[in-house]
C-alpha cells in the first residue's frame, strides 16, 4: 500500500507563491495516478490537481487553472504542487492523493496523506 507525506506548506501573502510537495513510499508509486485536495474550514473537500501516472495527462479545478502546476517525479516517488498569485480564498489544508486513476480519486478507493497547511493572507 501507498504512504503519503506532504511537506512545504505555510504562510504566505496574496499573490505570494508556494511549492507542496507529497513524498509517497511503496514501489507502486509510478502506477497510481496522483493528486491534490483541499479543505478548507466549514466546507468540503475540493478537488484542486491531479496527474497521470505517465505525467502528461493533468487536469485542474477551475478555480486554480493558470496559477497552480502539478508535475511527478516517478524517480523521487514525488508529486509537487506549485501555486502561484495565491488568494485568501486558497487558504486551506491541501491533502495528497494516490489512486489507480484520477476518477478514483473521489471514492474510498483511494489513499491519502495527513494533509498541510496553506495560508494565503491578504
Amino acid at each position: 500500500q501507498v504512504q503519503l507525506v506532504e511537506s512545504g506548506g505555510g504562510l504566505v501573502q496574496a499573490g505570494g507563491s508556494l511549492r507542496l510537495s507529497c513524498t509517497a513510499s511503496g514501489r507502486t508509486f509510478s502506477n497510481y495516478a496522483m493528486g491534490w485536495f483541499r479543505q478548507a474550514p466549514g466546507k468540503g473537500r475540493e478537488f484542486v490537481a491531479a496527474i497521470g501516472w505517465s505525467g502528461g495527462s493533468t487536469r485542474y479545478a477551475d478555480s486554480v487553472k493558470g496559477r497552480f502546476t502539478i508535475s511527478r517525479d516517478n524517480g523521487k516517488k514525488t508529486v509537487y504542487l506549485q501555486m502561484n498569485m495565491l488568494k485568501s480564498e486558497d487558504t486551506a489544508v491541501y491533502y495528497c492523493t494516490a489512486a489507480r486513476t484520477i476518477a478514483a480519486m473521489w471514492s474510498l478507493e483511494s489513499y491519502w496523506g495527513q494533509g498541510t497547511q496553506v495560508t494565503v493572507s491578504s
